[in-house]
């Protein structure tokens, strides 16, 4: 299958891992508006054409299985050609081999030596909120991997969004969405912090803003960038204006005390139940919002809204920091 190339010739050769995914369709779809030449890496790359925007089905496709990338030789044969990776792979939950660690932390971490040692740039998308204490494996394993990409020496960024919004979105998104409909919200009574969604078509173009930059890195390490939308927050003030985008009605809201919602974050875990997990319990008792909002630099104008009472459109919501490979 030929490389998707844009009818302009191609400013870059750009390899988005977890192109099938709720953030790396967004980004393929950027790309391949500015002119990119655009790669598809997937764990099953056969299976994603019912996923992929139109134009991006013709694309080339490479196999990209995170816990089999282990080394940097491991690497070389999908970087051949490859002038700037964009990486979009995470995991909400271990299955397999494909544990956290692997996933999150070794591969990307064999990523960027083998992008070093190719001379190749490299964007990769982390989480907010990995500064402060966690205990979530989630939540170490995406620090462990930004740690690696700070000590590699590639030439590579770091990208950290907040919560993500869509019109149509991934496992996160549909759940949100259907919780925010509840005429009753059970949230956490200790989800304090604040969450500054985004709309994903707008990280989406940051990170082909980003994959167009000549370098990445300086003398003390990646670029690192935080990425929020214009509004901050608190979970259950988020899921009530949405319910009041969707359905024009308020909802009641009841108090979850806070070891309980723990207990049923890690049931979810056990269980896999919802996207709530431990590592989001963690998240939302803290804010969750850029120290510096990056976006409207690498956009060139201000965030889209993502309320539907802002924005006059009807919104979606997704966890942000998860992925798909």
């Amino acid at each position: 299958m030929d490389a998707c190339r844009n009818p302009d010739p191609p400013a870059r050769r750009v390899l988005v891992l977890g192109g099938g995914g709720f953030i790396g369709r967004h980004a393929v779809a950027a790309l391949l508006a500015q002119g990119d030449d655009v790669l598809i890496g997937s764990r099953h790359p056969e299976r994603l054409d019912r996923r992929l925007p139109d134009a991006a089905r013709a694309c080339l496709r490479r196999r990209a299985r995170f816990e089999q990338l282990l080394a940097a030789e491991d690497w070389r044969p999908l970087l051949e050609g490859i002038e700037v990776v964009v990486n979009c792979v995470g995991i909400l939950r271990p299955r397999g081999r494909e544990t956290y660690q692997r996933v999150h932390h070794l591969a990307p971490a064999a990523l960027a030596e083998a992008c070093r040692r190719g001379g190749k740039r490299l964007v990769h998308v982390s989480a907010l909120g990995l500064q402060a204490p966690m205990r979530s494996g989630f939540l170490r394993s995406k620090a462990d991997g930004e740690a690696a990409l700070r000590r590699s020496g590639a030439d590579c960024c770091i990208v950290r969004p907040s919560l993500l919004d869509a019109e149509a979105g991934g496992y996160g998104a549909a759940w949100i969405r259907r919780v925010a409909r509840w005429p009753l919200h059970a949230i956490p009574a200790d989800a304090t912090g604040r969450i500054a969604a985004m709309d994903v078509r707008d990280l989406g173009l940051a990170l082909a803003a980003l994959a167009r930059k000549p370098r990445l890195a300086d003398e003390r390490g990646p670029a690192e960038f935080e990425l929020g939308g214009t509004t901050a927050l608190a979970l259950g003030d988020y899921l009530a204006a949405m319910r009041l985008d969707l359905t024009g009605r308020p909802a009641r809201r009841v108090p979850v005390p806070g070891l309980l919602a723990r207990l049923a974050s890690h049931a979810c875990d056990l269980l896999h139940l919802t996207p709530f997990s431990f590592g989001h319990w963690e998240l939302l008792r803290r804010d969750n919002v850029p120290m510096h909002n990056a976006l409207p630099e690498l956009l060139g104008r201000p965030p889209r809204p993502v309320i539907a009472s802002q924005s006059n459109e009807p919104g979606s919501f997704g966890l942000v920091g998860v992925g798909e490979t």
